[in-house]
């Protein structure tokens, strides 16, 4: 994936990129499952991705296994999969649909949809037990736009407080409507950190996107936010395209009732630390990044389109996919390049430019959430 122009406003004279030991550490990555992953807004996925009362989805986030559940309330929630009495797991399926209840399968204890011990055989003949004291272990949840979100820190900031500048930011794409129509999941040997930089900045673009500049002019853009836990902003659709696509035009209908200037423009957002949003006017598409060790890494992304898109006059969401798989396999490609250099001895952090502001910006949140002093 890519991105587009980092303007000069927010750029700081002297900025570098980070030591390699950010990209080729073990300890590291250990501080960061700890640090980052342990303790910060995880996106896990979509509210649609569950939508009837019972429905179960398993989850992963820094090794521990989760259930997302809606309840007969029609609340969505989440718990660690394990159990009260043993720790068994309880949902070993990766998604499937429960009537009233979810039960262990060794020793069945069962519990309500929203958590609640309501059956542990012969428990009854424990003097002092009380199923109150033993619900499921619960794990903060979050909803926006229509994205999940966990957080395994007992005590988390609230999202709308993490997140406030994208409170009601994006309203207008309809976000929480859209279907999902295509997935797809890449692993590639690069640290985590590395895609989301890459997705951060177009300075590459020219060298390594060659189709995505002509759609997409690397400098006809401009970052709406420059601090903190979400960074981007917008490109210019090159006339006369019309949509980020192979063909240039638009593969589907408007996401929503857009501006004329939104018609024209796509948006690109990364939220620290596991998301990338991509918003054009006919499709978006996202991204969960996700480390599996210190130079590997999954990116699972999906396509959305408008509920009535698909088998609408002109629907091609091929179009829009295959422009975006071919990209993400170019900056897979370079990203795994640069995990190599990473790792040589040779390498010393080097100079950001004015038009690599973003990344710049994004090393700072990242050294804020470690607790380490900006590098550089």
């Amino acid at each position: 994936m890519t991105a587009f122009l980092s303007t000069a406003d927010s750029y700081r004279q002297g900025a570098r990129t980070l030591p390699g030991r950010y990209y080729t550490a073990a300890e590291v990555l250990r501080l960061e499952q700890d640090r980052i992953f342990a303790r910060q807004w995880i996106a896990v996925g979509r509210a649609m991705d569950i939508p009837h009362a019972g429905d179960v989805r398993q989850v992963h986030v820094e090794g521990e296994s989760l259930i997302l559940v809606r309840d007969q309330s029609d609340t969505l929630r989440a718990f660690y999969n394990v159990c009260r009495h043993r720790g068994t797991r309880l949902c070993t399926e990766p998604q499937g649909r429960r009537s009233e209840t979810i039960q262990c399968p060794y020793h069945a204890w069962t519990y309500a949809l929203d958590g609640r011990l309501i059956g542990a055989p012969h428990m009854n003949e424990v003097e002092g037990f009380d199923k109150r004291d033993f619900p499921l272990h619960a794990v903060a949840l979050a909803e926006w736009e229509g994205f999940l979100f966990v957080n395994l820190d007992p005590g988390p900031e609230p999202f709308a407080e993490a997140f406030a500048p994208l409170i009601g930011r994006l309203a207008r794409f309809n976000l929480p409507e859209l279907v999902t129509v295509r997935r797809i999941e890449y692993d590639v040997r690069a640290n985590w950190k590395l895609i989301l930089q890459n997705y951060s900045e177009c300075l590459h673009c020219p060298t390594i996107h060659p189709e995505l500049t002509r759609k997409l002019p690397y400098l006809s853009g401009a970052n709406d936010l420059v601090e903190g836990r979400v960074l981007g902003g917008y490109m210019q659709i090159a006339a006369p395209h019309a949509s980020a696509t192979l063909s240039g035009q638009s593969c589907g209908l408007p996401l929503g009732e857009l501006p004329a200037d939104d018609r024209q423009r796509a948006y690109y957002y990364t939220i620290f630390p596991s998301m990338m949003l991509s918003l054009h006017p006919d499709y978006a598409v996202y991204y969960m990044v996700r480390p599996v060790s210190e130079r590997e890494s999954r990116v699972v992304c999906e396509w959305l389109v408008h509920p009535a898109s698909p088998g609408s006059p002109g629907y091609n969401i091929a179009d829009a996919e295959e422009f975006w798989d071919r990209t993400n396999r170019q900056d897979w490609h370079i990203c795994e390049e640069s995990q190599i250099g990473m790792g040589s001895r040779a390498y010393r952090p080097g100079p950001y430019s004015p038009r690599e502001s973003i990344p710049a910006a994004w090393d700072r949140e990242y050294l804020r959430a470690m607790r380490e002093p900006a590098e550089g």
